[in-house]
């Protein structure tokens, strides 16, 4: 008779030991390659490395592979289900982030590159991007509830091995794009579009542009484009950034997912030997899942994970006991689990993220967002070659010991090499940018919006004394500022002065509300990121709430990044004259993700924001948030 596989092995005092120095190890290996350990790094790699080795060869010897897997699982399981339930608190926002991968220039610049197939695109799984959100964070927290409770381990090992290569691969991508490096890209026309007749033109003098082939009704064309490079992979969505002020850089992302996969590999190859847990088995699993959990959730500054995670957990084992025969198994625990993540992201994407980690939160101080950036700080280095051993040093370029060394008069011994820049202090954008400017050119200054005092001051500005020339041999007139006008100038044979008129500054080209959203005692503002997809179903209660406002002398005005023209047919067809302003798409898809959504702020701190499903009554935000 077989002796039975437990985690205990040959010692479980000696087992313990090796995974305490094989995580040790595994800790200073990714240390040595952080760059903040650049000085250090093949001291850190050497000494973590070997405690890796002589700790998996302990771990052989005394038959631990199936604690290490379990320590593997524990890990990997917690963190799957915190890193999904990221996720899925706002799958919009990582759709957003996968069609940026999927756009021509990004990821499938590589397929382009390594295997000369320039015409391969990505670009129609954009329309899907939602679906593979949800879908990737449903796979996430299922994966994560199996793999700690041992269910279909042999199928979650496989899966949870594609997964991360999937992850890892992007990550690699996005640690190693340079956005200097050229590809060769191949795009079709057809000979009616605009566009053909341009490109046809520029191959004539732009050596990165071929036509391939030509006819009557298309044209080929290869072009040497720029990769469009990721700074950030999107593996937290914006929690990193909302809770410890910045995200993982690229290479960091990398070697959290090389983690990942090494101890997800510990798991892939315990995986015949791994039983589904018993009762006293998920005692402590419960137990230890709890503190996991709870330890990301406590670096994320969100707790809902830690009960998710639980009831998710316990549901399962509860279905796995009274789900009779069809449920009573791992695949009814998986479809009541994904149920659960339906529910949550269904809900999430219906209203708004239930955890928001965007720099547009209720209770944001927008100035602080708008100046918490970090200046970065550089150095120039010199680098001299010695012409006999070869040897380089480095020198700082305003130090006073490469002002002393005078190396650079030592010509028949050191020749100067090359110059490179070291970053010291990386620079940090502000959480919010200038891409946060709503703003309306003043050509397109209406009624509703001169309603407002802050346009109706700036417009006092625009405008300007003027004079109207006539010029008689083109028959047309134009304005001339007062100030710029010199009557000597113009020979009365050719031109006729017509008088004064009053007419915009012509250094004043727009008006803006960045800083007035900052000083502004109250202000109502609605976002609409898209009015043609917009939902206004309820824009009878948007014209009360405008109503209520106007007569209590708070501003309203909506922010959106359609054109004046479809501005102008949305407020025809609803039969409301609101004011309305510009800004970017994607700085609008940062601050809502509801379309249309409101916005209270109260000098310069978000007060409340509402999706237009659940938006509330001018009365009940006159009680709960103006009062």
């Amino acid at each position: 008779m077989s002796k039975k596989v437990t985690i205990q092995g040959q010692s479980l005092v000696f087992n313990a030991l090796f995974i305490l120095v094989n995580l040790a190890g595994l800790t200073l290996v990714t240390m040595g390659f952080h760059d903040a350990f650049e000085n250090s790094k093949w001291f850190y790699v050497g000494i973590g490395g070997a405690l890796m080795l002589v700790s998996i060869i302990g771990l052989i010897i005394f038959k631990g592979r199936l604690f290490m897997s379990l320590i593997s699982r524990y890990l990997v399981g917690g963190l799957f289900i915190v890193s999904g339930l990221i996720k899925a608190n706002d799958p919009l926002g990582f759709s957003y982030k996968l069609e940026e991968y999927f756009e021509d220039g990004a990821l499938a610049f590589r397929i382009k590159e390594w295997f000369g197939a320039p015409g391969f695109s990505l670009e129609f799984f954009i329309e899907w991007a939602l679906v593979l959100s949800v879908l990737i964070c449903v796979a996430e927290i299922v994966l994560g509830v199996l793999v700690l409770l041992g269910g279909k381990i042999r199928l979650v090992s496989w899966l949870m091995i594609l997964m991360m290569v999937f992850f890892t691969f992007l990550t690699w991508h996005t640690a190693n794009c340079d956005a200097d490096k050229k590809f060769r890209d191949r795009d079709t026309y057809a000979m009616n579009d605009p566009l053909a007749e341009i490109k046809i033109k520029e191959a004539k003098e732009n050596p990165d542009i071929t036509i391939v082939s030509k006819t009557s009704t298309e044209l080929v064309v290869d072009e040497m484009k720029q990769p469009q490079c990721v700074s950030d992979c999107g593996c937290f969505g914006d929690a990193m950034k909302g809770s410890v002020g910045r995200s993982l850089t690229p290479k960091e992302s990398l070697w959290k997912d090389i983690v990942l996969v090494y101890l997800v590999i510990w798991i892939f190859v315990a995986r015949f030997k791994i039983q589904p847990n018993t009762r006293e088995e998920n005692i402590y699993m419960l137990a230890v899942s709890a503190v996991i959990i709870s330890f990301f959730s406590y670096i994320f500054g969100w707790y809902f994970p830690i009960l998710f995670g639980l009831v998710a957990l316990l549901v399962s084992l509860w279905i796995l006991r009274a789900g009779g025969r069809f449920l009573g198994n791992y695949l009814g625990a998986s479809l009541l689990v994904s149920a659960m993540c339906f529910g949550l992201t269904s809900y999430v994407l219906l209203f708004e993220p239930i955890k928001d980690y965007r720099p547009y939160a209720v209770g944001s101080n927008l100035k602080e967002k708008m100046n918490d950036g970090i200046e970065g700080k550089y150095m120039n280095l010199l680098v001299y070659k010695n012409l006999k051993t070869g040897e380089k040093k480095e020198f700082d370029a305003n130090s006073p010991e490469y002002m002393d060394s005078k190396i650079w008069e030592q010509t028949e011994v050191w020749a100067y090499d090359t110059m490179w820049t070291k970053e010291i202090i990386p620079t940090r954008l502000p959480s919010i940018t200038t891409q946060f400017n709503p703003m309306i050119p003043i050509a397109d200054v209406g009624e509703a919006e001169r309603e407002l005092s802050v346009v109706s001051e700036q417009m006092k500005i625009a405008e300007v004394p003027g004079i109207e020339v006539w010029d008689k041999s083109s028959q047309t007139s134009y304005q001339i500022p007062e100030s710029e006008f010199n009557e000597a100038d113009y020979d009365t044979a050719s031109y006729e002065i017509r008088g004064k008129v009053s007419m915009l500054n012509p250094e004043l080209s727009e008006i803006s509300l960045r800083e007035y959203f900052l000083q502004a005692e109250t202000i109502f503002a609605v976002f609409s990121k898209d009015l043609k997809q917009a939902n206004f179903d309820k824009i009878e209660a948007y014209k009360a709430i405008y109503k209520e406002a106007k007569a209590h002398g708070i501003p309203m005005f909506m922010i959106c990044s359609s054109s004046r023209d479809e501005v102008n047919a949305w407020r025809a067809k609803n039969d409301f004259q609101l004011p309305v302003f510009i800004n970017d798409e994607t700085e609008l898809k940062a601050i809502a993700r509801s379309n249309p959504s409101l916005m209270v702020v109260r000098k310069g701190v978000v007060k409340g924001k509402y999706p237009f499903r659940s938006l509330p009554t001018y009365q009940w935000l006159d009680k709960h948030i103006l009062k």
